[in-house]
């Protein structure tokens, strides 16, 4: 007969790291998302100018994710900033997010058809009229698939921040392992709930799709 020492504690633990990790990845998507969009649309428009802003953001996207937690904690320490492990969380997340936003941005605006570009700017649009009534929400269907592979994949990487203290929803797993020893049961129980929320985000974004599929 199976038995567990699992209680309805340890799943409501596991819950509230659930919910830092929801957290985590707004945080990080909002800070990664605004500076991505404004990043991208220099990358799109001045690539020469913005060469710069292109070899720093590689930086981000080359060195390690958990490379980064790692620096950025002990910068924080040297520095003397009384930022808490959330706040440090939050800002690495959202520049390592920024980094990747910014490309997918680039693509996307680099997608619409000059040709769109020029009949919108013949037709006495300004330029910044055809930015915002052509170019992005072309640009953003186009960006959107990979803005919200993104977002998952955030979502996956919100596990490292437990190397600077952050009782996420890994760190939860962990903490309950060690004191019930039974690691499959709840990595299983952990993998679910992972799964349950990159579910719900999916399945938003794929009716944000249909959505726009059906008004065209």
């Amino acid at each position: 007969m199976f038995e567990t020492s699992f209680t309805a504690g340890d799943l409501q633990f596991l819950l509230q790291g659930a919910w830092v990790t929801v957290k985590l990845t707004i945080a990080a998507m909002l800070i990664g998302t605004l500076a991505g969009v404004l990043m991208g649309w220099l990358r799109a428009t001045l690539p020469r100018a913005s060469l710069p802003l292109g070899w720093f953001l590689d930086l981000f996207r080359s060195v390690p994710l958990l490379i980064q937690f790692v620096l950025f904690n002990s910068l924080k320490s040297i520095a003397g900033l009384n930022w808490s492990a959330f706040s440090v969380g939050c800002l690495v997340l959202g520049i390592y997010a920024a980094a990747y936003c910014t490309e997918i941005v680039r693509s996307g605006i680099l997608a619409v058809q000059p040709n769109l570009r020029r009949a919108s700017r013949s037709l006495g649009l300004s330029y910044w009229q055809d930015l915002r009534y052509i170019v992005l929400p072309l640009a953003t269907r186009v960006a959107f698939p990979g803005w919200l592979n993104l977002v998952l994949g955030v979502m996956k990487d919100t596990a490292l921040v437990m190397w600077i203290g952050i009782v996420e929803l890994l760190r939860a797993s962990q903490t309950i392992v060690t004191r019930i020893q039974e690691p499959l049961l709840v990595l299983c129980i952990a993998g679910v709930i992972y799964y349950l929320m990159s579910w719900v985000v999916a399945r938003l974004g794929t009716r944000l799709e249909t959505r726009w599929q059906e008004n065209d």
